[in-house]
């Protein structure tokens, strides 16, 4: 098992993909704190942990709030022993308008929310890998060359999380603390069915992929596994790509 013995804490575990995470980090060993802020998503993940064998434990965290992230993240080290892996995958409220018509406050706002969540949270749990000279932190969204029209801040936020991902991979590397981003593209089974536009999104999302595929929550939740154990070792400051194609590395 991949993961055996390992200690990893989740922001968003209630979501699609927070979840599907879990899932698979608890499928290898580890043990998995689920942190968000509707208990009953929380709940239902980790039933589903736990009626496959897994252990998963949860608590309501607000992961734009300090106080209550480091509490979080040090009650959890003191009941585990340790913080092996990070994974902040919390939703940024984002409204995605053409940049001419969106305020300033809506198109600000993933930026705030991205970069105050992934500060917060990293910082929590690097205070402990830091003591014990290993951990990996794990963002997810990525970055690129490329954007679409009419995103708002959206992807200045995946832009500007890879900017603080490559900050803290430099100042953390020393203490043997990991920083890898998961890239996707577009996963269709996260698309709620009454989106307005559903269909075309698909379409895009299908059309921009190069194999005759995309991205699954299974994919994500293998790469995430694989990125969090020692069998990647050696890779810092990078992105993992599984976008099926879709999106182009530098």
């Amino acid at each position: 098992m991949l993961l055996e013995n390992k200690t990893a804490v989740i922001y968003g575990a209630g979501g699609a993909i927070g979840g599907a995470v879990a899932r698979a980090f608890a499928a290898e060993g580890a043990t998995v704190y689920l942190a968000g802020r509707t208990q009953e998503r929380l709940d239902r993940v980790a039933r589903d942990i736990q009626a496959n064998g897994g252990t998963a434990r949860t608590a309501l965290v607000d992961a734009l709030d300090e106080q209550q992230v480091d509490a979080f993240v040090d009650g959890v080290a003191k009941r585990a022993g340790r913080i092996d892996i990070s994974f902040n995958v919390i939703s940024f409220g984002d409204v995605q308008q053409p940049l001419m018509e969106i305020s300033a406050d809506h198109f600000l706002q993933p930026v705030a929310v991205a970069l105050r969540s992934q500060f917060l949270t990293t910082r929590a749990a690097a205070r402990h890998m830091i003591k014990a000279r290993s951990g990996v932190v794990l963002t997810f969204g990525g970055s690129g060359p490329q954007t679409l029209p009419g995103l708002g801040g959206f992807k200045v936020a995946l832009d500007a999380m890879e900017g603080l991902r490559r900050q803290w991979a430099t100042e953390l590397g020393r203490n043997g603390v990991r920083v890898v981003t998961l890239v996707t593209g577009g996963i269709l089974e996260t698309i709620p069915w009454q989106t307005e536009g559903r269909e075309e999104i698909e379409r895009d999302i299908q059309a921009a992929a190069h194999l005759n595929r995309t991205a699954t929550l299974d994919d994500v939740g293998h790469a995430a596994v694989f990125a969090a154990s020692d069998r990647a070792g050696a890779i810092t400051d990078a992105t993992i790509n599984i976008s099926a194609g879709a999106i182009v590395d530098y």
